[in-house]
């Protein structure tokens, strides 16, 4: 499993770290930081991170589209998770490896830029009335899908 998890402009540094731990619980390889994403040290990521950042490799981008060219240039798949209505549900997609998965701002979520810079979206279905997840509860939905997905297919 060659997973790596891309924050893209992610605004609360809890966030990020309850993401590291995350990263850890399933095995990613790397976190890619963007733009205005907490990265270590910070009081806060570390605060729900418990460590975490001390053994998952992360690394800093300013730019997201950078971070993309290096996942590309790589050989990864992009795949950004969006509430966006073409999206695919993340049960019914047929995970690649290796690949790199893109969460969003909290507010805003993925920007149009990116999203035409990623080979697929996905989302992860809702029944109620609000459309969407936190987005360090929506990373650990799908990280978790895409771990079972590459357990179950070895």
């Amino acid at each position: 499993m060659n997973v790596h998890l891309v924050l893209d402009n992610i605004r609360s540094a809890y966030n990020v770290g309850a993401m590291f731990r995350t990263a850890d619980a399933v095995g990613v390889a790397r976190v890619v930081l963007c733009g205005i994403t907490a990265h270590p040290p910070n009081a806060k990521l570390e605060k729900t991170a418990l460590g975490a950042t001390d053994v998952v490799p992360w690394s800093y981008h300013a730019s997201t589209n950078w971070a993309l060219d290096e996942l590309h240039a790589a050989g990864c798949a992009i795949v950004a998770l969006e509430a966006a209505p073409s999206a695919t549900p993340i049960h019914d997609f047929d995970w690649p490896d290796p690949v790199a998965l893109v969460v969003g701002n909290e507010v805003t979520g993925i920007s149009p830029e990116i999203l035409t810079r990623c080979d697929a979206v996905v989302a992860i279905p809702m029944v109620g009335v609000k459309n969407s997840l936190n987005v360090a509860s929506a990373a650990t939905v799908a990280l978790y899908e895409i771990r079972r997905r590459f357990i179950s297919a070895s």
